[in-house]
C-alpha cells in the first residue's frame, strides 16, 4: 500500500511563493501519472496539474487559472513529488491534495494523500 504525504503548505501573501512536496513510499518513477488537486472551502474538488509518464508519452498539464505559476516535478531520487507555487493569489487558497495512479497487469490504482492547506491572504 503506497502513502502519499504532503507537506510545504501554510500562510502566504499575495504574490508569494511556496513549494509542496508529495512524499511518496513508493518509487515516484513507477506511477503512471502523478497529480495535484486542490479543493477550497464550498467547491468541488479542482485538478491542478497532472503529469503522465506512462503510456506512449510523457506530458504534464496544469489548469487554466494556474498556468505560467505553477510547476510541477517529480524527485525520482527523493521519491517526492513537488509543485512550486509562484505569484500566488487569493484564489489559491484551498487545502492540496496529491494523488498518484500506479498500473500493473492492466489494473490501475490509486492513491491519495491527506492534504496540506495554502492560504494566500494579507
Amino acid at each position: 500500500q503506497v502513502q502519499l504525504v504532503e507537506s510545504g503548505g501554510g500562510l502566504v501573501q499575495p504574490g508569494g511563493s511556496l513549494r509542496l512536496s508529495c512524499a511518496s513510499s513508493g518509487q515516484v518513477s513507477n506511477f503512471y501519472s502523478m497529480s495535484w488537486y486542490r479543493q477550497a472551502p464550498g467547491k468541488q474538488r479542482e485538478l491542478v496539474a497532472v503529469d503522465v509518464t506512462g503510456g506512449i508519452r510523457s506530458y504534464t498539464t496544469y489548469t487554466d487559472s494556474v498556468k505560467g505559476r505553477f510547476t510541477v516535478s517529480r524527485d525520482k531520487t527523493e521519491n517526492t513529488f513537488y509543485l512550486q507555487m509562484n505569484s500566488l493569489e487569493p484564489d489559491d487558497t484551498a487545502v492540496y491534495l496529491c494523488n498518484a495512479v500506479e498500473i500493473l497487469n492492466n489494473f490501475g490504482t490509486e492513491y491519495w494523500g491527506k492534504g496540506t492547506l495554502v492560504t494566500v491572504s494579507s
